[in-house]
């Protein structure tokens, strides 16, 4: 017998039980009225306290068979606000931390921006700072290279002059040098070279 089929026929065996504990309680109504009643005599007293008895002890019964099924209700009841509970200071943990984290994002923007600047201004100056090194540098090297440039030049001029001067001293020399003077230069020459042999 599953859970199903077996509600039906406790809910039928309450009925019944129910059914005789009614007609025991209603049986002194349903008695005839012309008669002397027998609930005011002794045995109606005893019938009425017995009812009474009776009709307790059906209610603790009902009451105690109702009970777990009350505390286990109530106990599901108890467990889901304590769920609620929980989920509500988690949601509210999770809110105060939101706005904690909002309040100090102002803050956190505002040191970013600052931060921000302030490495914009050191990058800016040392790009100045290179930007002006390497201009240097190449202005050196543009100093070097014409200095070079210039005593290249000088060498070459003098180099020139000096070509120059021996092609004039030349002709100069073949212009004014005769038959003659070659002669007497070469006996000259020929006679110093006898004196420094000796």
């Amino acid at each position: 017998m599953t859970f199903a089929q077996g509600r039906p026929l406790n809910a039928l065996r309450h009925a019944i039980r129910f059914g005789l504990f009614f007609l025991l309680v209603a049986a002194p109504l349903f008695a005839q009225e012309g008669e002397p009643s027998p609930a005011d005599s002794t045995t109606g007293w005893v019938f009425r306290w017995l009812n009474f008895a009776i009709v307790l002890a059906a209610l603790i019964w009902a009451l105690s068979k109702a009970g777990p099924y009350f505390r286990s209700h109530a106990d599901e009841i108890s467990e889901r606000i304590a769920e609620g509970t929980r989920a509500r200071e988690a949601a509210e943990q999770k809110r105060r931390e939101a706005q904690a984290k909002l309040a100090g994002i102002e803050t956190e923007v505002a040191a970013i921006r600052t931060e921000a600047k302030r490495s914009t201004q050191a990058e800016t100056e040392r790009l100045r700072a290179t930007a002006k090194s390497e201009a240097e540098a190449i202005e050196r090297a543009a100093q070097a290279e014409i200095s070079a440039a210039e005593r290249a030049a000088n060498l070459e001029l003098k180099a020139l002059a000096a070509r120059i001067a021996v092609e004039r001293a030349e002709a100069v020399l073949r212009q004014e040098i005769t038959p003659q003077a070659e002669s007497a230069l070469f006996r000259t020459f020929v006679a110093e070279l006898e004196r420094s042999a000796n």
